[in-house]
């Protein structure tokens, strides 16, 4: 859709929404266990809580978080000594979490799709992006650092 914004949030949102319709009219199978909840409910948590700290090191660094534009410092503190992309890492935990506490089979295979989707439409133009701005520094990064975990 022309003009629609290409944002990860926005993609996040969609998969949730989408994980509470298949999880709702389609269940498959449904286990509602105690420990599954707790362990979802604490998935989104942490999740929540990586995009925090990672928004955090943008704001510090006075730089932009916006994900299809020019990247101004290359931010290798904090979250981003264990991951290139703790955001993205932190909606994948979010909507993860959310598929455990609902406890339906059917949005199961919804998490994956988003790491993919993420990957491709945002992680890789973004490591494309760091190479062209900061050179040998964003290649040692991004052999140094894994993408995920």
């Amino acid at each position: 859709m022309k003009g629609f914004p290409d944002l990860p949030p926005i993609w996040l949102v969609g998969f949730m929404a989408l994980a509470w319709v298949l999880a709702r009219f389609v269940p498959l199978y449904e286990a509602r266990d105690a420990l599954v909840s707790v362990l979802g409910m604490a998935m989104g948590v942490v999740g929540v809580v990586l995009i925090f700290w990672a928004a955090y090191w943008f704001w510090k660094k006075k730089t932009t978080i916006e994900p299809h534009h020019t990247p101004g410092t290359l931010i290798v503190e904090g979250p981003y000594t264990v991951s290139r992309n703790p955001i993205y890492l932190g909606m994948v935990f979010i909507l993860t979490g959310q598929v455990l506490w609902m406890g339906a089979l059917s949005p199961i295979l919804l998490p994956p799709a988003l790491l993919l989707i993420l990957t491709r439409r945002f992680a890789r133009p973004e490591e494309a992006a760091l190479r062209a701005a900061f050179g040998a520094e964003a290649q040692r990064y991004l052999a140094e650092t894994r993408r995920w975990l």
